[in-house]
This record gives C-alpha cells, structure tokens and sequence, in this order.
C-alpha cells in the first residue's frame, strides 16, 4: 500500500501536523503558546536532537529541525532519515492523516518527503491481521507549481522501491518465473517499455547453456526477460543496458545450502527487481535516455536432472564452463545475459546481483560492492549518484591477477575461484562475457535486511532502483 498524497489551499488548523523549521525560532506561534515554545527550544539545545513530537488532541505534533548547512550528500541523508523519523512517529501513535507545514528550502523539503515516503513501508500482503496497517495514509501538502513537480517525480520513484521490495519479498509461492513474467508485461503495458519474454524454447535455440544448466533441477522453467525503454529524443546513441540477477530461489542446487543459510533465498532476485524497478521509475519520469533491462530468471533446485559439480556448460558466447560449484549459479545466469547485451552495442553495461557472501562479509549491509573494466569515469558517475541517494559503492580491485583463479584443466573457466576474494573473482568471472565497458555491482549485504535500518525496512529494501534512476537522471542532465 502506498501513501495517499493531497493538497491544501488553506493551512489547516487543527490535527496531526508535521513542522518543518530551520531554526527553533520558527516554532509556529499559533499551534504552540510562549511556554510551549521556551520549552521546546530548552528541549533541542539540551537533546541534541532534531525531531520533537507530542501527542495530544486531536492529533500529534512534530516538529523537524533541519539546520540550514551547505548541502551535501550526508546532510541530505540526515533529512531524509529526519523523514523516516517523523514516519515512526505517526506509526507508533497509529495516525492516519497528516498535514506537513513547511518552512524550509524547496530542495531540503524534497529529501524530507522522500524519506518519510520510503519509511512508510509494509509488505502485508499475507496478514490476515488489520492492526499492521502502516500510517500515515494520508499525506496533506500546500500546492505549488514547485512542489507538484517534484512530488510526483519521488512518487514515481517511491512506487518503484516499492515495487521491488514487494517482488523481493514474495515466497517463491508466490513469486516462480512465470508470475514474475507476468507482473513484468502487466506493469510495463500502460508505459513507453518494450517488453518481451523469451520461454525456455527460445532460451534453447538461443543456446543459453547457463540459464538452462542452472535451471536443470527446477519444475518452472526459466524466462529472459527484455525491457527497452527508448524515448524519441534519447539523448544517447547507444544504450545503457542494465542486468539483473533473476534467481528467484537459491537452494544451492546439489551443493546444498545449510538451512538457516536457506531461508531467506527468496531474496536471490533483489537484482532482478532492482532492475524492473529503476526501468519503472525512468520510464514513468521521463527520463530521456535509451535503457535496456535484461532479467534472466530461474530458481536453482536439487530435481531429478539438477546440474553437478563437475559438469561443463557451454554459454551464450560460447565459452565453455566448469561447474565447480553449484551455489555459484547466479554468474551463470548473468553470464547469458552479459552476452546476450552484445546485441545493443551498449555504451555501458552494468550488472547488478546478490552475488557472494564474500562482498556481504567485507563491508556489511550498508554499502554495495563495485568493480569496473573500461568504465573508469561512468563508475565514478556511478559512485557520485550512490552518494546521492545513499546507496554507496565501495570500489574493489580487479586486476587481471584474480582472474588466474578461475583457470580450469578441462574448459575455458570455472565458476568459481580459489578461497580468497571471492566478491572480486566473480566479477572477474562476468568480465569474461561483457563485451562493453562495463560495472558489476554485488548486492549481497544491502538488498534484504535482518532489521529495519532508517527508512529500510526488515527485508527486501529495493536497494539499486534509486541508484541507476539517479545515474540515469544525471546522464539526462548532463
């Protein structure tokens, strides 16, 4: 469910309200008395903090203090956490409707919204419980020609994280290749994408053999999924082609994972929706720039005729691969697609996927993990829109030296390296299909959350959907 954003032409005077201020002198003089505002002001020199709430009738009051700094990226984060603050707030005291009183500069208002908006998150689709309704429902805003522009530009973007949260967190019940497919076509039908769903008997003429090895053990069969967005006045000659990771279930496959590894595996295509949801948000804005989306999507099961260890598969650009490990799957799947980019002529290619372990357990859930061939300036781009949004990439090594690893007595590679760097080995491993410049970006610690961090909730984050729309936007920009 997402927020319910109106208008007001007149300030209203009474109910829940949210006011934001640059300095404790600003505190409204009409919803507060003199004592009330002495206090107040008492109460943030003494705290130290930035937000104030109290409940009385007939609704809560908070107020936001935002210091009018120099911008940067991290003042911006602050205000959006301010945001996802006031969101916690209006939760805990279950209100529904709420009128924002703004006081503050147009753009610091903008980063207030976005993260009061992507705070206010639940996936409830199997509660059966109504008490787990999120608030508010309502947000309430003065109308201005300003405002309207920009709200619906993070509206757009808010439905598209929300999007991707809700595909990561589907059981596969809910969520096998086929639905997955279905919800691509549905979502894309009323918006200028070209979509189109390639089934497993093309995925075969196409000679796809790691989508189709990788697929081996599974009842559903897998899909590549194709979506083109090219405005008339694209800005760009050649692509920007992103790929998403689609393993929509990560058993291990014969090497099978630990149990409590197992559980949270639904969240192996948080690169798939990554995807799906930036090609929304580009699309839905307007962004005028040609970008292709590439989803190969499988589970990696333990069936009947499931690959094996030591098995070798022939890919998409022909090298042949050595199966070493059956829980490296999502490179082999990758792997097709990288290839199949080719076909674009892109000006840059980028995949996005929960890889390896190896990236979660170097820098932990808060930053994402990138490596780059031939795209030195367009990664830096990169990296400046993660700062941004504040989906931060941390840049990795990759020399040719960690690619010795992936050495193999009987084909051209194998899946996996040796005991070390492993978040850079499989990189290195994609590099070999990637025939653009080119960024690969693992996921593994930011796409599903054990807790809920800011405006991130408890599992799936939607993590990368505002990052390539904030690459994207600059690239329209510049």
């Amino acid at each position: 469910m997402n927020t319910i954003i109106d208008y007001y032409q007149r300030k209203a005077r009474k109910g829940s309200f949210i006011h934001l201020i640059n300095n404790t002198d600003d505190i409204p003089e009409y919803y507060f008395s003199d004592e009330e505002r002495k206090y107040i002001k008492n109460w943030f020199r003494k705290e130290k903090k930035n937000i104030y709430s109290v409940n009385r009738a007939p609704g809560v009051q908070i107020i936001a203090l935002i210091p009018d700094k120099k911008p940067n990226f991290t003042i911006f984060e602050d205000i959006r956490r301010l945001g996802s603050d006031a969101t916690s707030i209006l939760n805990k005291y279950k209100i529904e409707d709420v009128h924002i009183d703004n006081n503050i500069d147009e753009n610091n208002y903008k980063y207030f919204l976005e993260g009061l908006m992507l705070a206010n998150y639940s996936f409830l689709k199997y509660k059966t419980d109504i008490e787990n309704s999120h608030f508010p429902a309502r947000i309430f805003l003065k109308k201005d020609k300003n405002t309207s522009k920009s709200l619906k530009e993070i509206k757009n973007i808010n439905d598209a994280v929300f999007h991707a949260r809700n595909l990561v967190n589907e059981p596969l019940s809910g969520l096998n290749t086929t639905i997955f497919a279905d919800f691509i076509e549905t979502t894309f039908k009323k918006l200028p994408v070209k979509t189109e769903i390639l089934n497993k008997s093309r995925i075969k003429a196409l000679k796809m053999g790691g989508l189709l090895g990788v697929n081996r053990g599974s009842r559903d069969e897998p899909v590549f999924c194709i979506m083109e967005y090219k405005p008339e006045k694209a800005v760009n000659s050649k692509p920007y082609v992103f790929v998403g990771k689609g393993v929509m279930y990560d058993t291990g496959g014969m090497n099978l994972k630990p149990g409590a590894s197992m559980a949270d595996m639904k969240c192996d295509m948080s690169g798939g929706a990554a995807v799906v949801g930036a090609m929304y948000a580009i699309a839905k804005n307007n962004l005028p720039v040609h970008v292709v989306g590439l989803v190969p999507a499988t589970d990696n099961r333990t069936g009947d005729d499931a690959y094996v260890p030591g098995d070798v598969l022939k890919m998409f650009n022909g090298k042949t691969v050595e199966v070493l490990n059956t829980d490296a799957e999502g490179r082999l799947i990758l792997a097709d697609a990288l290839a199949y980019a080719k076909k674009y002529d892109p000006k840059l290619l980028i995949d996005i996927a929960t890889l390896t372990g190896a990236a979660h357990a170097a820098i932990g859930p808060h930053a994402i993990v990138g490596m780059t061939s031939k795209a030195k300036v367009e990664f830096q781009q990169l990296q400046k829109a993660g700062e941004d949004v504040f989906e931060r990439i941390v840049e990795f090594p990759f020399w040719d030296e960690y690619g010795d690893q992936l050495k193999s007595d009987i084909a051209d590679l194998a899946n996996i390296g040796g005991r070390y760097a492993g978040a850079i080995t499989a990189g290195k491993f994609l590099e070999n299909f990637a025939d653009a410049p080119y960024i690969h970006l693992d996921i593994a610690g930011p796409a599903y959350m054990a807790k809920k961090w800011n405006y991130w909730p408890k599992g799936g984050t939607g993590v990368g959907v505002r990052l390539f729309y904030q690459f994207i936007k600059s690239v329209s920009q510049k």
